[in-house]
């Protein structure tokens, strides 16, 4: 018989830490609710839009991957492996259909927001009596800005931060549980793994990391402390390294590898010094809300105690969140909505930084003490790809993490004011919750495509599950029935832009090396393309004359069209596509 103290026991290491690696029920139930309800809101947010830009992109070179073309090899690309890896693995294991995709990111979204609640458990253990509570309020935000809630198809940015949370949390079990061996260099190869799913946050991630456990060894040899876990944890960091890049270097070639990834991927998308400093200087409400914010701190804790001065110090405290949470309801505008939840990014990362800095010489493991770092440090990589506005989307985990370790910071210092400062969190969580809510809704993040429109549901069967409001689908529809019946499925096809899923839904192999024209990720010139289209026997030319991006993504457009019309003549109009057949050759 079920008591109210019956549990589950699941033991992930040894005796000595089996009160931690214990689950009760509620937390099985806590666990369970927040999966489910993020996973809830990714799949609701494929049911009502799709961009078809950033989904051909992934799922068109993950299933020529899967019929065996190799990246950087084969065929350029300007990203890490990790995600086309992940979804040709997919394809080939249940088939083309894209509701399995969007599936898996239901699926790693709940996961992530779990992940992110038992990293927060861990991180507020200072706080017994609040802790478990705390924990699972500052998570349920991610129930709405979860890695896949607000783009809600395959992407290399929130596969990036899951496996992020994946090594913050074993870090954290190692600290709680001791750096054997073992566990250690294991944890080390795990550790790697998000350099080889996004380049700039990877390898900030891994980068700030092994800064940290260097650090740590200089620190506690000092002291004339054991070094060893730490050792073999940086030893688990290099192994995984070195043999990723062995694999990579056997396959593809290390030199093509980091010419693709690194040198031809920085020079199209690195940004300047400003455009990251921008971060800080055009959210100019992240300034005043810092002054009210340490105002509010100081009055708490050195006021004479009285009502007045806790309803001051305690209103600003409070005073950036309540401020983006009444602008939900009085700004018509969505985009100014969203520019106010997206400055609570800079103001965030300044406290963090400043409390964590405070508490080094506090009480507390050292990995969690230093763990801020590594989050910062991940969060300014992920800004080297669009900053504030167009890097954030997947990685609010990693705030709400600095939201947790900011509060214990604050907290061991005003032990006497618990209570104050957990309304303090009870009022950052919901306006992370309605803000969020409101930010998701508007889909503002993904102003760049054209989502107006009725939603139209593709019919076809390797496009299941695809939603997308506008006339897309059914012209897409129209031109796959048009290919099935007029172009031979050996024959090749150049896509002018390359914004639709054609090769996936019709399971025909791609012999043009780019099927995405845009300047970040396509190498070649109008006359390269051109070559390549006679090197290739490219028999057929299809062009989307209005795409669902609000700008035309293919660079010097008409004099492309101009060059490869001395090959090609048009065979067929439909609602959307011109579709145009190569000339055929002079008889001699």
């Amino acid at each position: 018989m079920l008591t109210r103290e019956s549990k589950v026991e699941i033991n992930f290491a040894g005796p000595e830490e089996s009160r931690a690696a214990r689950w009760l029920w509620r937390d099985w139930i806590a666990a369970i609710a927040l999966f489910l309800a993020t996973a809830a809101v990714v799949l609701w947010q494929n049911s009502r839009l799709g961009v078809l830009w950033d989904l051909s992109y992934i799922l068109e070179n993950s299933y020529r991957v899967s019929l065996g073309d190799m990246p950087y090899r084969d065929f350029p690309l300007a990203h890490a492996p990790g995600t086309f890896l992940i979804q040709a693995a997919l394809i080939k294991l249940t088939g083309r259909a894209v509701f399995h995709h969007l599936l898996y990111c239901a699926v790693i979204g709940g996961l992530s927001t779990v992940l992110a609640w038992r990293i927060l458990c861990n991180l507020l253990r200072s706080d017994p009596k609040a802790a478990w509570w705390l924990a699972l309020m500052l998570s349920t935000p991610l129930t709405v800005l979860g890695i896949y809630c607000i783009f809600p198809h395959p992407f290399y940015d929130p596969d990036c931060t899951f496996a992020i949370l994946v090594g913050i949390l074993l870090l954290l079990n190692l600290e709680r549980g001791g750096f054997g061996p073992c566990r250690a260099f294991i944890s080390g190869l795990v550790l790697v793994i998000p350099l080889f799913v996004k380049q700039n946050t990877g390898l900030a991630f891994v980068g700030s990391t092994a800064l940290v456990l260097i650090a740590l060894v200089a620190r506690e040899a000092w002291h004339r402390r054991r070094v060893a876990g730490y050792l073999w944890l940086l030893a688990g960091m290099a192994a995984g390294l070195v043999s990723a890049l062995l694999l990579i270097h056997v396959r593809v070639g290390l030199g093509s590898y980091a010419y693709w990834t690194l040198h031809y991927a920085g020079s199209r998308r690195l940004p300047r010094l400003s455009d990251m400093l921008s971060v800080y200087q055009e959210h100019t409400q992240a300034w005043w809300w810092l002054a009210a914010f340490i105002a509010g701190l100081l009055l708490l804790r050195w006021a004479p105690r009285g009502r007045r001065f806790l309803v001051v110090s305690i209103s600003a405290l409070i005073l950036p969140f309540v401020w983006v949470l009444v602008a939900q309801f009085t700004k018509d505008d969505p985009s100014d909505r969203a520019e106010l939840l997206l400055a609570l990014w800079p103001f965030v990362l300044i406290v963090a930084a400043i409390s964590s800095l405070l508490r080094l010489r506090g009480p507390g493991g050292i990995v969690t003490l230093a763990l801020p770092f590594i989050v910062i440090g991940s969060i300014h990589g992920a800004f080297l790809s669009q900053q504030l506005w167009g890097s954030t989307y997947a990685i609010w985990p990693l705030l709400i993490i600095l939201l947790g370790s900011s509060y214990v910071a604050i907290g061991e210092s005003l032990k006497e004011r618990s209570v104050e400062m957990r309304a303090v969190v009870f009022v950052a969580t919901m306006s992370l919750i309605v803000a969020g809510g409101f930010y998701v809704y508007d889909h503002e993040r993904l102003n760049y495509a054209d989502l107006s429109g009725e939603v139209a549901r593709s019919k076809l069967p390797a496009l299941t599950g695809l939603s997308i409001p506008g006339p897309w689908i059914p012209q897409f529809e129209q031109l796959v029935g048009y290919a099935e019946q007029e172009i031979p499925q050996s024959d090749g096809l150049l896509m002018i832009p390359g914004e639709d899923l054609f090769y996936y839904a019709t399971g025909r192999h791609p012999r043009f090396p780019v099927l995405v024209f845009d300047y970040t990720v396509n190498p070649y010139t109008p006359d390269e393309i051109l070559d390549l289209s006679r090197s290739r026997n490219i028999r057929w030319l299809i062009v989307k004359r209005k795409v669902q991006l609000n700008r035309d993504p293919v660079e010097d457009r008409e004099r492309l069209l101009a060059l490869l019309m001395q090959d090609f003549h048009p065979v067929k109009s439909l609602d959307n596509y011109d579709v145009y057949q190569r000339n055929a050759p002079p008889h001699s």
